[in-house]
């Protein structure tokens, strides 16, 4: 497999982690609909620690290798040593460009930011937001986890302040504002998870195909122990495009509502969307549990 193929591999495992190690609190809602207006109460606010792109950036560099860091290493180089701002801009943009190119949205959410904070234009700050919200599904680092949600706050905010109707603005919002809860985080503007939940739900009221609300609303479904609402989730999604990763979460979500054939049947479809001898394996571990 090339290095995309197996971090496509390792995102699902830590997506699995992430939704049973991180429960989101008061996602238990009405059906379909308009959310209630009792927002659930949240935990005390824990302190957000400074995080900088330094500090991402060394476990980024770890994960990735010396090899994949060389290029990483030389940008950032530059960077110090420009005089100009503008030296500076093109750099911030190529060092973003270079650690989505390795799959690292930690660092890649910092220099975004920072080329936004530049150029003050949507998609900057779209792409900003959505690496911070990767960043956050992908860390079980609960120090920096809450530096990750309140830029992607920041971010989509700035981006909807820029295009109001925009849904893929309006689903990372809403994505956000769930983490945010998630960690115990009150929002000082009201953000809430019942209004992140909102923000999907008009999405895919607007847009049923919505690949982006239809999977976090799926996963959020399945933290909050509504497995049969992410199975109707995950099989609408597959109708329109079978994909590993919402197969690999209808699976689970069978296995949760103990249907052991149909989660068996969606294990096997991730067996055929990823053909590696390693994961194939690990699914087989997964399939031999339900058989006994």
């Amino acid at each position: 497999m090339n290095w995309k193929q197996i971090v496509a591999v390792g995102s699902v495992m830590v997506v699995m982690g992430y939704l049973y190690m991180q429960p989101v609190k008061g996602l238990i809602k009405p059906p379909e609909g308009r959310a209630s207006a009792g927002a659930a109460q949240v935990a005390e606010a824990r302190p957000i620690a400074k995080v900088t792109v330094q500090a991402v950036s060394e476990p980024a560099k770890a994960a990735i290798g010396g090899g994949l860091s060389v290029k990483i290493n030389e940008l950032e180089a530059q960077l110090k040593k420009a005089s100009s701002a503008q030296a500076k801009l093109d750099l911030q943009k190529q060092l973003a460009q270079q650690w989505d190119a390795v799959n690292q949205p930690a660092p890649a959410a910092f220099y975004y930011q920072e080329v936004a904070q530049s150029s003050n234009t949507f998609n900057d700050w779209l792409s900003a937001g959505n690496r911070f919200n990767d960043a956050f599904k992908f860390s079980q680092d609960t120090t920096v986890q809450p530096a990750f949600v309140v830029n992607a706050i920041q971010a989509f905010k700035k981006a909807r302040a820029l295009d109001e109707k925009n849904m893929d603005a309006e689903s990372g919002l809403g994505i956000a504002y769930v983490n945010q809860t998630s960690l115990g985080m009150p929002d000082p503007e009201g953000g809430s998870p019942m209004q992140g939940i909102q923000l999907l739900l008009d999405v895919v009221g607007k847009d049923p195909s919505n690949r982006n609300a239809n999977l976090n609303l799926g996963q959020f479904a399945m933290k909050s122990g509504q497995y049969q609402k992410a199975v109707d989730r995950f099989k609408k999604m597959i109708a329109q495009k079978p994909e590993l990763e919402p197969y690999f979460y209808l699976a689970e979500s069978y296995k949760q509502l103990g249907m052991k054939a149909e989660a068996i049947d969606a294990y096997e479809k991730c067996k055929d969307l990823m053909p590696d001898q390693v994961f194939q394996q690990r699914i087989n571990e997964y399939i031999k549990e339900l058989k006994n």
